[in-house]
């Protein structure tokens, strides 16, 4: 196999890819990329066996061919190179010569025949939205999802479609962040949960171009990403999601109309003064006409105020400010309304039309040490 091309096309391609090559493997022909050369062009694969990426970059074939390469070697020494052309020769003996202006390395490599390949998926039915919509709705669930694998439901987002809404839905056991967008085109029903880390990667590779077009098919086991030339395949998390529904009310005792960049920006203060691993909470107290925030731990205390409009009772009721800081800076509405109902009840952070929903269980400050 002999190809060429650009550092900037090879770097972001590797780039792309090693999004799928895992940190720790049995495996160890999971930790190479495939660069495999035929009529379509020069194709980049990484696989976990959870998740596969390719991609295609742009250069030329001269020889066809195919070749595993460590993903970390390869990566590294693309990354150091000169900003020039790339020339990748390999051998027989599966040795790749990788020359670019002056420098030239020489890296073992694996067969192509040994790689696990993506699993082939039937495309049909996508679901068609922009970058930019999936971007931003993964960016403002993806928070809610649990590292904790005893439960890996929630390590998962719940996506369902109906007609032309799209609703992502990730909870952790003390929040619930639901996101709804409305699609271009009507769809049959779907219901799938799509693992946390594949959608972190997905975003991570999208543009966020709102004029840029994502298609995602599914089949019983899979989703399969297609955009600009990569493709990105992943393993669905089987089992049943979570009745959100049931968890959801709209019952409320006290509503608070307030500027979202006053209250993160208080709640941000308040967290100076939280040692990372004490789970301090902020106690609001609801006023008619202002909310009053403190906080107290071992390194002092803080007290501050923020004008509301209030409906319905006051009340006094604590939080995780983690909680409240990672639901706020997510929102992009200038003034929110939240909804409680009393100090042992969920709060709701939510617009008009509930195109965004964030649960939030309050905490019991006054057994706080």
């Amino acid at each position: 196999m002999i190809i060429k091309c650009l550092k900037s096309n090879l770097l972001n391609g590797v780039q792309t890819v090693y999004k799928a090559v895992p940190s720790k493997t049995t495996m160890s022909i999971l930790e190479c990329i495939l660069i495999k050369a035929d009529e379509r062009g020069i194709v980049l694969t990484a696989n976990d066996m959870e998740i596969g990426i390719e991609t295609r970059i742009e250069g030329t074939v001269v020889e066809e061919g195919i070749i595993a390469l460590e993903a970390k070697i390869l990566f590294e020494i693309v990354r150091k190179l000169p900003d020039s052309e790339i020339i990748i020769d390999t051998d027989e003996s599966l040795k790749a010569s990788i020359t670019c202006e002056k420098s030239n390395f020489t890296i073992v490599g694996r067969s192509g025949d040994d790689f696990s390949y993506l699993p082939e998926i039937d495309k049909k039915d996508p679901i068609i939205i922009s970058h930019f919509t999936l971007k931003e709705i993964v960016r403002q669930t993806i928070f809610s999802i649990s590292d904790n694998d005893n439960n890996i439901i929630m390590t998962g987002e719940y996506m369902e479609i109906n007609e032309n809404e799209l609703k992502l839905v990730s909870l952790d056991g003390h929040r619930i962040s639901i996101r709804k967008v409305t699609l271009k085109n009507n769809y049959e029903p779907k219901k799938v949960i799509i693992p946390g880390k594949t959608l972190n990667e997905v975003s991570k590779i999208l543009s966020g171009d709102a004029e840029k077009d994502l298609y995602i098919y599914f089949t019983d086991k899979h989703v399969l990403f297609e955009f600009d030339k990569t493709i990105v395949v992943s393993r669905l998390i089987e089992g049943e999601y979570f009745k959100i529904d049931q968890m959801l009310s709209s019952d409320y005792e006290t509503k608070i109309e307030i500027n979202k960049k006053e209250l993160l920006d208080c709640i941000d203060r308040a967290t100076l003064l939280v040692k990372e691993g004490d789970k301090r909470p902020i106690i609001i107290s609801v006023n008619d006409d202002n909310m009053q925030l403190k906080i107290n731990s071992a390194v002092g205390s803080m007290n501050e105020e923020i004008n509301i409009n209030k409906e319905g009772k006051t009340l006094m009721i604590g939080f995780n400010p983690k909680f409240l800081i990672d639901a706020l800076r997510v929102i992009d509405d200038e003034t929110i309304n939240i909804y409680m109902v009393n100090p042992k009840a969920p709060c709701f952070i939510k617009n008009d039309d509930e195109s965004y929903i964030y649960l939030i269980l309050p905490v019991n400050f006054n057994t706080v040490s």
